[in-house]
């Protein structure tokens, strides 16, 4: 097609897996030890490893994933090739909110952490809220961040490797220095768990565990600008998954152990008040002001490093969406000199920039780009379980051994995830989410009809419609973040994991009967493979 280029293979497995990494040690490391210790107490690394288990599970299904259908924006895709267009263009605008507000909480984070040396940035330091120049700042670091994407996916890739390499070291400098601070009688203080297991579960996804790891999945979104994807794209989300979870248990623990024990005559409860910018607080703290300035530069660095791979990462995500063809045709072009989807980019910087105005903070938007992440990941297992039915033939270099429990389990701990987050956060985003399921019906005469019905895609997406509705009725009647309490532990989540369960297999079994997939030239001439040597038609 003139004037109509292609991605460009040039991601190397180093490059994938820094993709990942770089992702998941962003801003999350800087902030949220202090607010997960604030939430769950001493037990905050048990938080920590609930948080890796679930994204290891959610790991593995994306490996198969990614590895056998490698597409720009792969998490709104799959779902139309399993499912059709309608729960694609569902799973779009989640992804829409989820991928773009991220960018704009790491310019926050940085900003906050600058505002250590330059304090006319923040207005209130406890609540993080900017001043108008500190706004300004924001805006410019994404504007940044557009320009490296804008140019080219080489000059993207090679700088976050740079950068994902700077950003291993400060937080390992961090955990040993604080190790020589270390006091275990804080592990004891108010008790192990003074919050219990409600606390414990409640910081996975309200405290920015989920919120940090859930970038694993960058190589499949950039699956169609991979070197050999088949083996690169399983293998950087393991690694990635596997090196970031180990940092941050290490992070938790040796912050929590680190405290001036004086300090938590409060309770654990008043720790994020009293380290609001938490690794340099609590590096002058112990008397290392050279670590504490060295936090503060990465700050910098980290959280922006992490902004730029999600604002290019969004631009993936809208590219997707509207190659799915149900968002505007234009979103879905790729520059022909640069390999780069440039009119997606675009959306992607506004939408950044957008989100950092109604929610000011880290604190006051990490709830709501975890939930809406999670949202975005849920199809993932059921459309991967559908594939071994609707595509059985389909070559699979990375193949999930055990789906018949690791699947509907990623499944079930997402959907507790979502659960834990609160009424407060599920009740906008869900509802959101039936919103545009009617806007769909409503103008139906538009969507596309041509391979699937729009019969079969309601027959193929009621199981997630019911899904929603039973979710956002369990999370107002729920014990977590302004629900009623109607529903008391541990009733409501195993209500939730029932009701998971049975949402799952309903919706394994009402996938496309034949799954369809697309051959295009704008993916760089990918194609997806079947194990007997043939090729499917082209959307």
């Amino acid at each position: 097609m003139e004037g109509q280029g292609s991605f460009k293979k040039q991601l190397s497995l180093m490059d994938l897996t820094f993709l990942g990494i770089g992702s998941i040690v962003g801003s999350g490391w800087l902030f949220a030890s202090a607010k997960v210790a604030n939430t769950a107490g001493p037990a905050a690394w048990i938080s920590w490893l609930i948080g890796a288990i679930a994204v290891i599970l959610l790991g593995f299904v994306y490996a198969e994933l990614g590895g056998s259908i490698p597409r720009a924006g792969g998490t709104v895709r799959y779902p139309v090739y399993s499912h059709g267009p309608l729960i694609g263009y569902l799973m779009g605008f989640a992804s829409l909110i989820a991928f773009s507000s991220v960018a704009g909480i790491e310019v926050e984070a940085a900003r906050q952490y600058l505002s250590g040396w330059w304090p006319g940035l923040t207005a209130d330091p406890t609540s993080g809220h900017p001043t108008v120049l500190g706004w300004i700042i924001q805006v410019i670091f994404l504007a940044i961040f557009f320009l490296l994407n804008y140019w080219s996916v080489r000059v993207f890739g090679k700088a976050n490797t740079v950068i994902t390499a700077f950003k291993f070291i400060v937080p390992t400098l961090a955990i040993i220095t604080l190790l020589t601070s270390f006091h275990g009688v804080n592990f004891s203080v108010k008790g192990f768990a003074p919050f219990g297991f409600t606390g414990i579960e409640s910081a996975v996804s309200t405290a920015g565990i989920v919120f940090a790891f859930l970038g694993f999945q960058q190589a499949v979104g950039f699956s169609s600008e991979a070197k050999n994807p088949q083996r690169t794209v399983p293998l950087s989300i393991i690694l990635a998954v596997l090196l970031s979870a180990a940092l941050y248990i290490l992070l938790q623990v040796s912050f929590i152990g680190a405290v001036p024990t004086k300090d938590l005559a409060g309770g654990w409860g008043t720790v994020k008040e009293q380290f609001s910018l938490p690794f340099r607080d609590i590096a002058l703290a112990i008397g290392a002001g050279w670590l504490a300035w060295l936090i503060t530069f990465d700050a910098i660095i980290s959280p922006n490093g992490t902004g730029n791979i999600y604002l290019s990462a969004t631009s993936r995500v809208v590219f997707g969406w509207a190659r799915n063809g149900t968002f505007f045709r234009l979103f879905g072009k790729v520059d022909e000199k640069t390999g780069v989807p440039r009119a997606a980019l675009w959306l992607s910087f506004f939408a950044a920039v957008f989100w950092t105005l109604p929610f000011p903070s880290w604190d006051a938007m990490v709830s709501v780009v975890s939930s809406a992440t999670v949202l975005t990941y849920i199809v993932g297992p059921v459309s991967l379980h559908a594939f071994r039915f609707n595509a059985p033939n389909l070559e699979r270099p990375f193949y999930l051994k055990g789906i018949n429990i690791i699947s509907p389990l990623a499944f079930i701990i997402a959907s507790e995830i979502i659960y834990w987050t609160g009424w407060k956060t599920d009740s906008g985003l869900i509802g959101a989410m039936l919103v545009m399921f009617v806007l769909y019906l409503l103008f139906s005469k538009f969507v596309p009809k041509d391979q699937v019905s729009l019969s079969q895609q309601l027959k193929s997406t009621w199981w997630l419609i019911v899904y929603f509705v039973v979710m956002f009725l369990i999370s107002y009647l729920g014990t977590f973040d302004g629900g009623k309490n109607v529903l008391s532990g541990p009733w409501d989540q195993i209500i939730v994991a029932v009701i998971s369960l049975g949402a799952y297999y309903w919706g394994v079994k009402s996938a496309l009967p034949k799954a369809v997939f697309d051959v295009e030239f704008v993916e760089g001439g990918d194609d997806v493979l079947l194990s007997d040597g043939g090729h499917p038609a082209s959307v």
